[in-house]
């Protein structure tokens, strides 16, 4: 499928969208390119290059011990993750496609429970 599109987005040809117009500060549509681009480093330099704010917010600083499971993971929570892989898309560090980690989601669950150690247990709980 993925040659087909390929092959016939080379056959249709470059199709690109015209480029718009960059506009002055007067309004008129500049269409030389060197000057649409020195338009773009004014149009920054006037909206990146501002004084600092004299009142800075008072910005209270998050609880240090925040609400965070950090225990293993369910067993559900595995299964539910491996179903939200997308398919189709490349292999992730291990080399196992998606398809592969969905083919039979109720035994990878069982084999790959992490430990409290973060490694993975390989055998049946």
């Amino acid at each position: 499928m993925r040659q087909l599109y390929d092959t016939t987005k080379k056959l249709s040809g470059n199709r690109r969208k015209p480029e718009r117009p960059v506009k002055s500060k007067e309004g008129k549509a500049i269409t030389n390119i060197e000057e649409q681009r020195n338009r773009w480093v004014e149009h920054f330099i006037e909206l990146l290059n501002r004084p600092a704010p004299l009142n800075l917010p008072n910005i209270e600083a998050a609880p240090t011990d925040l609400p965070i499971n950090v225990g293993s993971p369910t067993i559900e929570e595995i299964s539910m993750a491996i179903r939200q892989i997308k398919s189709g898309k490349a292999a992730g560090p291990d080399n196992i496609p998606a398809e592969t980690l969905k083919a039979d989601t109720t035994s990878l669950t069982a084999m790959r429970l992490p430990t409290s150690k973060g490694g993975v247990r390989i055998g049946l709980p």
